[in-house]
């Protein structure tokens, strides 16, 4: 079986992606108890004991707020240090798998951004997420960037819980309409991840899959649109607030968002020849997940 390293998972895509992988690989799974992610030397001596041939990284700093004034952590860890699990494993020849996100774009028009299109971070997040991209692709190493968005999961704290939460504690609640991305599953992006690794396998015998990739669920909605489906799914559980929808100007964040977040798939299917669910259907598993523990 394959030696595959996975780095992040104590995080929601994690959680999944330690799930699914171990029924395939040889996984060794380290959370952020386990590996210090500022730490360059401990991250070389990881890569370097289990010795993997894939390493799959979900490791983030994700605090999209708090990195405006937490910086120089958040560089460390979305930038810093895949640069150095990428030197490191191209040591060997082996495949980095990346997740990335659509907060390298700037959020402007109405189309779905390309991998070919101009970047343009609005804020620390953005801009170290893009730095990290640019680190692995500076070592020459093997990898598969999959930029994504809007990521939720049955587990952990996530939009999808915030506003379960918030729904019975309220009646009404007022969300951002004019930020228009789609919802994307850690369950989905699980699914995708397992096509690229059997790809990886048997890279040897077919051409290169390198490169960055766009990676969300199908469609688009804005936040306001989200968390009416969320209330909608869950509604034979609890009570269904008002919600109402608002400007991003009315609701002020230290960090700015990005507009538009849609991202064009079709570069992903063309290589991979894999479709991403709708949002609506992966927001209803997640949902026929959770009322199932209920």
């Amino acid at each position: 079986m394959t030696r595959v390293l996975l780095l992040g998972a104590g995080g929601q895509l994690g959680m999944e992606l330690k799930r699914k992988l171990g029924g395939e690989s040889e996984l060794t799974a380290l959370a952020r108890t386990d590996l210090d992610f500022t730490d360059e030397d401990a991250i070389r001596a990881a890569v370097r004991l289990t010795k993997p041939e894939i390493v799959v990284n979900a490791a983030a700093y994700t605090a999209v707020d708090k990195a405006e004034s937490e910086s120089e952590l958040c560089a460390q860890v979305n930038a810093v240090a895949p640069g150095v699990i990428a030197d490191e494993i191209g040591k060997t020849n082996g495949w980095l798998i990346h997740y990335s996100t659509d907060y390298v774009f700037d959020g402007s028009g109405n189309k779905p951004w390309l991998e070919s299109d101009a970047t343009g971070p609005l804020g620390v997040y953005g801009q170290t997420k893009l730095d990290g991209e640019l680190a692995i692709a500076a070592t020459g190493c093997r990898h598969v960037i999959l930029r994504t968005s809007w990521v939720y999961a049955a587990e952990g704290r996530n939009f999808l819980h915030t506003m379960l939460r918030l729904g019975k504690e309220r009646e009404q609640l007022k969300i951002v309409d004019d930020q228009i991305g789609a919802p994307t599953t850690a369950e989905a992006l699980t699914e995708a991840t397992q096509v690229v690794l059997r790809r990886l396998i048997s890279s040897k015998t077919s051409a290169s899959p390198a490169g960055v990739y766009h990676l969300t669920c199908g469609g688009s909605t804005s936040w306001c649109g989200f968390a009416k489906a969320i209330f909608e799914a869950f509604s034979s559980r609890q009570r269904v607030p008002e919600v109402l929808p608002i400007p991003s100007e009315a609701y002020p964040t230290p960090a700015k968002r990005p507009r538009n977040s849609r991202l064009c798939c079709d570069k992903f299917f063309g290589q991979f020849g894999y479709c991403m669910p709708e949002w609506q259907d992966a927001l209803r598993d997640v949902a026929s997940t959770l009322l199932a523990r209920s």
